[in-house]
C-alpha cells in the first residue's frame, strides 16, 4: 500500500486550490486538516515555497474560526 506524505498531500491540495478556482474544496480540506491534526503554523516551513503563504492564510483563518466556536 502506498501512502502519500502529509506534506505532499497538502502541497497538492493548495496548488490545486490556488490554480483552479473551481477547486475551493481542496483549500477547505487543508483548512480542515490544520484543525483536525492541530498542525502548528511552523508546518508551513516544510512545504514548498510556492504554497507556504496560502497555508499560513488558511491556518490563520482556521484558528480564528476555531476560537470563535469555543464557549
Amino acid at each position: 500500500m502506498r501512502i502519500i506524505p502529509l506534506e505532499s498531500l497538502i502541497e497538492i491540495k493548495l496548488a490545486s486550490g490556488i490554480s483552479a478556482p473551481h477547486r475551493l474544496r481542496d483549500l477547505a480540506d487543508v483548512q480542515d486538516l490544520t484543525v483536525t491534526l492541530k498542525l502548528p503554523l511552523e508546518f508551513a516551513e516544510q512545504l514548498d515555497a510556492s504554497v507556504r503563504e496560502k497555508f499560513r492564510e488558511l491556518w490563520g483563518a482556521a484558528q480564528a474560526n476555531f476560537q470563535d466556536q469555543e464557549f
